[in-house]
């Protein structure tokens, strides 16, 4: 992940984790969505912007590998990058580790949609975020 950034770091809690002593499957979706978020301020799609222009972004697909436990008190970071773009789309990676261990614990990568809220179509993503995504590729 040689152009990734930090977009998430946050504890396993006791109540993320199930009957197997591990994080949940769930939470770790819920930790890479608050990634995707952090990743989409960061290139200027805040949510204010989104609110006021009545866009935003919408999965289309996701696929998650998962590739060590987290249990109780583990803390995570997840690292971002983009690794394709269309006009109208993204494509990103994150890789979640274990801050302690430096171990993989998942990734995912994601594809989004610009989509025009009002319309409920895709359309093509603002110049300013293109240039932004495409510098990163």
């Amino acid at each position: 992940m040689e152009k990734s950034r930090l977009t998430y770091q946050g504890t396993v809690f006791p109540w993320h984790c199930d009957h197997m002593e591990h994080m949940n499957v769930m939470y770790y979706v819920g930790k890479f969505d608050e990634a995707s978020w952090s990743f989409f301020s960061d290139i200027g799609l805040t949510a204010r912007r989104m609110r006021d222009e009545k866009k935003g972004m919408v999965a289309v697909e996701q696929n998650i590998q998962y590739k060590g436990e987290l249990m109780a008190g583990d803390v995570v970071a997840v690292y971002s990058e983009i690794v394709k773009l269309t006009d109208k789309s993204a494509t990103f990676r994150h890789e979640m580790r274990n801050v302690d261990t430096g171990n993989i614990a998942a990734i995912t990568t994601l594809t989004g949609l610009y989509f025009d809220r009002v319309a409920r179509k895709a359309i093509n993503l603002p110049d300013d975020i293109k240039t932004k995504l495409q510098d990163m590729l």
